[in-house]
């Protein structure tokens, strides 16, 4: 199963998961996947644990999926999309797949 897949089973199952992302483990609750207009695939997710570089979370992130690996569910699922989730995200080229 391809990174791209994974990210898709795991938004429409609502499974949180881990990855590794610039060498560092985080675990988000992956809520919608993308083409940003610079060609990269995306995943916006809000982060729950893990490595964050100003030592706070701010929650929304957005992962350029050749960084990640490792990717894996961690057996919780959440509920819901976040606050602030915008499943028509204008930094998006094309939506590949949302909760």
């Amino acid at each position: 199963m391809t990174t791209i897949q994974q990210a898709c089973s795991a938004i429409s199952g609502r499974n949180v998961v881990k990855f590794n992302y610039e060498g560092y483990t985080r675990v988000v609750e992956p809520h919608l996947l993308g083409e940003k207009t610079s060609g990269s695939i995306a995943l916006s997710a809000w982060q729950v644990e893990g490595y964050s570089e100003s030592g706070s979370y701010p929650p929304w992130r957005n992962y350029t999926l050749d960084k990640i690996t490792g990717f894996a569910h961690t057996g919780e699922t959440f509920i819901g999309s976040r606050p602030g989730y915008n499943p028509n995200d204008k930094t998006m080229l094309r939506i590949i797949c949302r909760i």
